[in-house]
């Protein structure tokens, strides 16, 4: 069709509705002959340069190779056309000739505009999109290194472009491939069954990875809004910068087959699961207090991992994020790692090196909340597309972000492709997910007035609750082995119970009432626990109610609260003994377990996340005493099924004695499977040690000292006992026999049966 006036007026504004039926090659409308249109208000060569007069635009025939003429300029600012003596479509591409410094200089390339929008996304992916129900979205949104054949049958090398942005009147893709101008790449607002879908596309030959890109985005009214960065973007670049990257998405090498045919036993609810928690910025910095890449820091924190005998390892939030100090809880990119650290191949290097070394890996994940920073998602198209639009459901008091609206499929769909994002993409073993009692209130920080009930009147999310439901539905059916964490605070029934059975589905939940509890408990002084007894003994009460993790996180040391072992309470000794202590009744309790970095050295300031952790403090022999005892725990734990076949079975523990107030004493035991020898422990937070202690046992036989947190290798006063116990027949605290033992002060003890008389 010819080219109008008012075509002309709105291209150079990057107003016009649908460039797509004007700019390319299309028939003139009255005698059907083609009309090819550009806009190129900036030529693009090896050097770029403004377009001056002396620019040259020519069509060619591909097939021949041949000039068809030369595109005359309508206007000084890039708008060329021609009408050719054809009627038939051809594939065709462009050689574009300018005068620079009295040389003449040539490119050929193709035109964006000779891609069909159904190109990028199809009818299926369209159909599914709109559903809510494309397990695989982030393939398709987003920017993507592709070929696409042209009407011949040609492949052209170049970069999709996809976004969800339905209430704009226009979309651009912008970058430093066009000087950052939204009128040179428009996109196109694919038509689905006859309607604006709302997912607008482009094709843009001859882009390359590295490539930054973002979306200019007017909104409904044609207002600009601010330059978007991709909200699938997979690549994004390092704060303070904001723009997205085209990646390369070439295959990774992975290694680590051996361990996906096997993690399913290794993450299972009777295995061994022992979390290092890790912040990437701080647990080591180099000499010039500069992150680290994800492959050293692979080089370094896999080996020390390994050597403390933790199993599993926990990102906080990789996913990019613009604000060092939310620690990654207020992403911007949540299927990009953040390039704090390296590429996205280099976190997979990262990933498959855990996995070579037989260590699960488990990220943060922060579907809750987002942050309103101008590049991100917050009014993205002009309207509260992913937000709720009013501030009692769309806004968290808390912490000054923005809350999703999980009723919208289309937003839902977005954070469930983000979660499974990373199972695929970088075959991470595990999500745990924060923050999701904020999600399940509508009432969560919230005033009588600040918040608005569902549709039955209460005060659950329901919106929430399906949402969750579906994400751990599609984790455990799509990537069978892994599994989900919530961090949940209240006493929402059914966390970790299935969705089958009305549960919300996750695979664990952390014991959050645990470790107030006990951590409570630790910081009063001894001579006052025993009129706190039941502080410590409360949560056997619950213990079986959830998959429990019993979490001694990172947000146990932040905000004030000083560090774990600045909040036992004495001298310098009975700091590290009571830390020592309740370390040991940490792993002796039902529950898998998670330790925050450099809590397993007890460092004694609060944690800082702008510098390293101090490891200095391993040359005091207190704290080297903490870091051997943990990994003597983690040994132990690992090695001994008694302490992890039923975590999360009443079955597998039994109250010795959890009355004995006066003494400040606890003893229990923890049971396997038959095959598996029962283990008896004491917990003594009392500064006085007991001598010839009588403790039930379920069997006869030897009962060896498993840990006893007292040793002097730990630091502690070496008070203990022989090799072996060995047991009496006589009846004592409901069990068939008993052993005699030294039971030191402020210390854990744990024995295990070695064998029959």
């Amino acid at each position: 069709m010819a080219i109008t006036n008012c075509d002309i007026s709105s291209l150079l504004s990057a107003s016009h509705p649908n460039p797509h039926q004007v700019l390319g090659l299309h028939p003139e409308s009255e005698k059907g002959y083609l009309v090819i249109t550009v806009f190129m208000p900036h030529l693009i060569s090896n050097n770029s340069t403004d377009c001056n007069t002396d620019s040259v635009i020519e069509i060619l025939d591909y097939k021949t190779q041949k000039s068809l003429g030369k595109l005359k300029r309508l206007n000084d600012e890039g708008l060329f056309s021609l009408k050719l003596r054809r009627k038939k479509a051809f594939d065709y591409q462009l050689k574009i000739t300018r005068n620079i410094s009295g040389e003449e200089q040539s490119v050929i390339c193709d035109d964006a505009f000779a891609f069909s929008s159904t190109q990028v996304l199809g009818e299926l992916d369209l159909h599914l999109l709109r559903e809510g129900n494309h397990q695989s979205a982030y393939k398709k949104l987003g920017a993507h290194l592709t070929t696409l054949d042209t009407s011949t049958g040609r492949e052209v090398s170049g970069c999709s472009f996809a976004v969800w942005a339905p209430n704009a009147s226009n979309v651009s893709v912008i970058g430093d491939f066009n000087q950052w101008d939204g009128r040179c790449h428009a996109m196109a607002n694919t038509v689905h069954h006859g309607e604006n879908s709302g997912y607008w596309t482009l094709f843009i030959p001859n882009i390359e990875a590295g490539a930054l890109y973002k979306f200019e985005i007017k909104d409904h009214d044609g207002n600009l809004q601010p330059a978007k960065a991709d909200p699938f973007g997979i690549q994004a670049q390092y704060r303070p910068d904001t723009a997205s990257i085209v990646a390369n998405e070439k295959d990774y090498p992975w290694q680590d087959q051996q361990w996906l045919n096997e993690r399913a036993q290794r993450n299972a609810r009777n295995a061994a699961i022992s979390i290092y928690e890790v912040h990437l910025g701080s647990w080591q910095r180099d000499e010039n207090n500069q992150y680290l890449n994800y492959r050293t820091i692979a080089d370094k924190l896999i080996p020390y991992t390994l050597e403390m005998g933790f199993t599993h390892i926990q990102l906080m939030p990789v996913s990019e994020f613009p604000f060092d100090g939310s620690w990654g809880y207020q992403p911007v990119g949540l299927f990009s790692p953040s390039s704090r650290f390296g590429s996205r191949e280099d976190f997979q290097y990262f990933v498959d090196q855990c996995h070579q070394a037989n260590l699960g890996l488990l990220i943060d994940w922060v579907p809750g909340h987002f942050p309103s920073d101008p590049h991100g998602l917050a009014q993205f198209d002009g309207s509260h597309l992913y937000e709720h639009a009013d501030p009692r459901q769309g806004y968290h008091p808390d912490w000054n972000t923005l809350i999703y609206n999980y009723g919208r499929v289309e937003v839902a769909n977005f954070l469930r492709a983000s979660a499974l994002h990373w199972l695929d993409t970088f075959h991470v073993d595990g999500i745990r997910v924060d923050a999701v009692a904020s999600m399940l209130y509508l009432d969560y920080s919230r005033k009588e007035d600040e918040w608005i009930p569902n549709k039955d009147g209460g005060r659950e999310n329901l919106e929430a609750v399906d949402f969750l439901q579906r994400f751990n539905e599609e984790l455990y059916s799509l990537y069978p082995g892994t599994f989900s964490v919530a961090e949940e605070s209240t006493s929402w029934p059914g966390v970790s119970r299935p969705t089958d059975n009305g549960g919300l589905g996750f695979g664990y939940k952390w014991n959050m009432g645990w470790m107030n509890d006990s951590l409570e408990y630790m910081k009063r002084d001894p001579i006052h626990r025993q009129h706190h007894h039941n502080e410590l003994s409360f949560g056997l009460v619950y213990a079986f109610d959830e998959n429990f993790v019993l979490p001694l996180s990172h947000d146990e040391v932040v905000h004030g609260k000083g560090s774990l072992i600045a909040r036992m309470p004495g001298d310098a000794w009975q700091q590290f003994a009571n830390l020592r202590a309740y370390y040991g009744f940490m792993w002796a309790h039902p529950g898998k377990k998670l330790l925050f970095m450099g809590c397993e050295f007890a460092q004694g300031k609060e944690w800082n996340h702008d510098q390293s952790l101090d490891w200095h403090q391993l040359d005091i022999h207190w704290h080297s005493g903490i870091q051997r005892l943990v990994k003597d725990l983690n040994k132990v734990y690992t090695t001994t099924p008694a302490l992890y076949q039923k975590d999360c079975q009443q079955e597998g523990f039994t109250w010795l004695d959890h009355e004995n107030a006066q003494q400040s004493i606890y003893s229990f035991i923890r049971f396997g499977d038959n095959t598996a020898a029962p283990v008896v422990v004491l917990c003594n937070f009392s500064t006085q040690a007991q001598h010839n202690f009588a403790v039930g046992v379920p069997e006869t036989g030897h009962y060896k000292e498993l840990i006893n947190t007292d040793m002097e290798i730990y630091s502690g006063s070496g008070q203990g006992n022989a090799e072996v116990v060995q047991s009496i027949a006589s009846a004592w605290q409901g069990q068939p026999h008993q052993i005699n033992v030294t039971v030191p002060p402020m210390a854990t003890v744990i024995f295990s049966l070695q064998g029959a008389n």
